[in-house]
């Protein structure tokens, strides 16, 4: 796939906060990385989240990514692909892959401290461990739905996906546990999600922050059971604050719209970062 019609790009924040300068600089790579070689760059809302999406954060990001100089060929929001999460559930929950968990987080968290627990920090499969029976009588509780990582891959295998700056990266999603597909608060996980939203676009390549890394495994565990194509990714280095910490929106970073506020000009700010992004190649995406 070196043609420059095949190259399909996407950045896909949620719309929780507003966006701050590692989102411009993981956009940015993103856009870049498609324009260059005349692809497509894909705008995606995450907004399956319906306790912490916002409608005015979503004209919040659009607002800030035109003021950074940035354009898409589509805009796309999570919400409107529903059916297609729950049809991949039920395809996983037919093949017997998928179980229903009943834990509260607070029981979760007493599992893993007991003596017992060693040093794991991933679910220890307590509700793997019901039988159908018991399962079925608590239907009525509130519940997630997690794989069966053991049988997962068990049918797939071993996995391997291409990372630019990583070569060749062996899959080892059984590392994290009995992962969730379907949040008791939310009709998928992003883990689910962000794995059919690529393939339905025709995404070829992902560019994102080494904070995914490890989550490309499981990523690459659902493309294989559900027969999806394997995208090629680019995990970069995030960006960084004055404290040495991760820039995010929890912790305050500056927003965006902050730097808008006093007077910066967006543009300036997007040649910034690409300046930036230059003194070190050997972090940019390549193909």
């Amino acid at each position: 796939m070196n043609g420059a019609t095949f190259v399909t790009t996407r950045f896909a924040p949620s719309p929780t906060g507003r966006l701050h300068l590692g989102h411009a600089m993981s956009a940015i790579r993103a856009h870049d990385f498609a324009r260059t070689r005349g692809g497509r760059f894909l705008l995606r809302i995450e907004d399956i989240d319906v306790g912490r999406s916002r409608p005015e954060h979503v004209a919040g990001i659009v607002e800030d990514l035109r003021w950074l100089g940035l354009d898409w060929d589509d805009l796309s929001f999570q919400s409107a692909r529903l059916a297609s999460y729950q049809a991949a559930l039920e395809t996983l929950k037919m093949r017997g892959l998928l179980y229903s968990c009943f834990c509260t987080r607070a029981e979760i968290a007493a599992s893993l401290s007991a003596p017992h627990a060693g040093d794991a920090a991933v679910y220890p499969g307590t509700c793997r461990r019901l039988t159908p029976a018991e399962a079925a009588a608590r239907m009525h509780e509130l519940h997630c739905w997690r794989i069966d990582m053991a049988a997962a891959l068990a049918v797939t295998g071993p996995l391997w996906w291409e990372d630019a700056r990583a070569g060749t990266v062996y899959a080892d999603p059984g590392a994290q546990g009995d992962v969730v597909l379907a949040r008791k608060d939310a009709p998928a996980s992003y883990h689910l999600a962000v794995t059919l939203d690529d393939a339905a676009q025709g995404v070829t390549d992902v560019v994102r922050g080494d904070d995914l890394f490890a989550a490309t495994d499981v990523h690459r565990l659902l493309q294989a059971l559900l027969g999806l194509p394997t995208p090629r990714y680019h995990h970069h280095p995030l960006m960084l604050g004055a404290d040495g910490e991760r820039l995010a929106k929890r912790t305050g970073a500056p927003s965006l719209a902050a730097m808008r506020e006093r007077g910066k000009d967006g543009l300036e700010v997007a040649a910034g970062v690409r300046a930036m992004l230059a003194k070190d190649a050997s972090q940019l995406p390549s193909s």
